[in-house]
């Protein structure tokens, strides 16, 4: 059984930086690309990115290019989310998860592609 455990997120100042992360644990996750996405109040969940299962490819939401950037460490199983230069409009809880497919090409942007969801981790932009 995997478990995919976000953290990261707070309370942070327009212009502001969070990096949040998501531990992979019960299974290695190498093999697997990985997504991040967003969901607020009254809104449905939204893809923001994507890194292909070697990390050479990656796929970013319009909203979100040139502020955002996702790497991971397969030798620890994470996958990393660094926001930069935050707006308020990128309030949400955040979630990983894994393709449900492996060694996938392209990568996809659908959540229904998408498996072993984490809690979640609050993130909020203030004005």
């Amino acid at each position: 059984q995997v478990q995919l455990v976000e953290s990261g997120g707070g309370l942070v100042q327009a212009g502001g930086s969070l990096r949040l992360s998501c531990a992979a644990s019960g299974r290695t996750l190498r093999s697997y690309a990985m997504g991040w996405f967003r969901q607020a109040p009254g809104n449905e969940r939204e893809f923001v990115a994507a890194i292909s299962w070697s990390g050479g490819s990656t796929y970013f939401v319009d909203s979100v290019k040139g502020r955002f950037t996702i790497s991971r460490d397969n030798a620890k199983n994470t996958v990393y989310l660094q926001m930069n230069s935050l707006k308020p409009e990128d309030t949400a809880v955040y979630y990983c998860a894994a393709d449900r497919r492996p060694l996938r090409v392209p990568l996809v942007t659908t959540p229904a592609e998408y498996d072993y969801w984490g809690q979640g981790t609050q993130v909020t932009v203030s004005s």
